[in-house]
């Protein structure tokens, strides 16, 4: 087993916070490889009218550092 390395994001979506935590994911694998994990540290939605507008996630991605 190789070195876990750990980065922090915000990912958001005005579908749920399933998606948000998708869009982190896909967005740290752009530039990111061997991800392992994915935790959700903080969730948030914004409220406009009384309706939830967006949602959001802050995460931190784990991922393995090459040898």
């Amino acid at each position: 087993m190789g070195i876990i390395k750990v980065i922090e994001v915000i990912a958001s979506s005005d579908k749920g916070f399933t998606e948000a935590t998708e869009n982190a994911v896909a967005e740290a694998a752009k530039t990111v490889k061997n991800i392992k994990s994915i935790y959700i540290k903080h969730m948030n939605a914004n409220v406009e009218n009384n309706k939830i507008v967006s949602y959001a996630v802050n995460a931190k991605i784990s991922f393995e550092i090459d040898k």
